[in-house]
């Protein structure tokens, strides 16, 4: 009979009890997901939607210095602050093509009057599913009012600690490197327009995202045991 030291007893317990926690929660979405969301139509609409929020208008004290034969590119670590601004953007699954709209604020507010806009850039009465993270201000009564008036319009939840599952976080991640993160913004108008100016740029020629698995054994399941971040 083999003994195991109880350090050990007590990790395997609590692994054998997060593979039941996982077990339940998928369950329980299954279950949840089959009551509370309609089967989707062949010629709907999905956008996957979310709001980048604080992006900060940086202007810098000193010229960026350009790449050179054997110099990487330079600049210096002082900068103006001038302010901050949030955007909101709808990534259509089916097209690539994003839906942007930038915000002083980020309240539930503003994310109903940008859902209005997703209506509206869409042809009477089509069927729209949106994919969206839990955040407070997107589960408000405003916005539930919001889905009464407009019965074609679906709301669905990415899992908690799963917003990374959101087709545009991709591409917030790359207008955060085309245009935020080495930006130069004189004003918080100035970085609006420029936000503005990437997304009608980037629309011109959209990209679709393809999950693609590799290894199949990889996958998350209901039996997965525990998932490393």
């Amino acid at each position: 009979m083999v003994v195991f030291p109880p350090k050990r007893r007590a990790c395997e317990n609590r692994f054998r009890d997060l593979g039941s926690s996982v077990r339940r929660c998928h369950e329980s979405e299954r279950s949840a997901s089959s009551i509370a969301s309609p089967r989707l139509k062949a010629h709907a609409a999905v956008f996957c939607v979310d709001e980048k929020t604080a992006i900060q208008a940086l202007d810098r004290k000193d010229p960026v210095l350009p790449l050179s034969p054997g110099r990487a590119e330079r600049h210096g670590f002082e900068y103006y602050r001038h302010g901050t601004l949030s955007l909101y953007a709808a990534f259509n699954t089916r097209t690539g093509e994003v839906l942007g709209k930038t915000a002083q604020r980020h309240t539930s507010a503003e994310f109903v009057a940008f859902l209005n806009d997703i209506v509206v850039n869409q042809p009477k009465g089509k069927e729209i599913h949106v994919i969206a993270d839990n955040l407070s201000a997107h589960k408000t009564k405003r916005v539930a009012e919001f889905l009464a008036e407009h019965r074609n319009v679906h709301m669905h939840f990415t899992p908690t600690y799963s917003s990374w599952l959101n087709q545009v976080e991709l591409w917030f991640s790359k207008i955060e490197r085309d245009v935020i993160a080495r930006g130069v913004f004189t004003s918080v108008p100035d970085l609006k327009r420029k936000l503005m100016r990437y997304i009608r740029h980037y629309n011109k020629a959209p990209k679709t995202v393809k999950w693609k698995y590799f290894d199949p054994s990889r996958r998350i399941s209901p039996e997965s045991v525990v998932t490393v971040h």
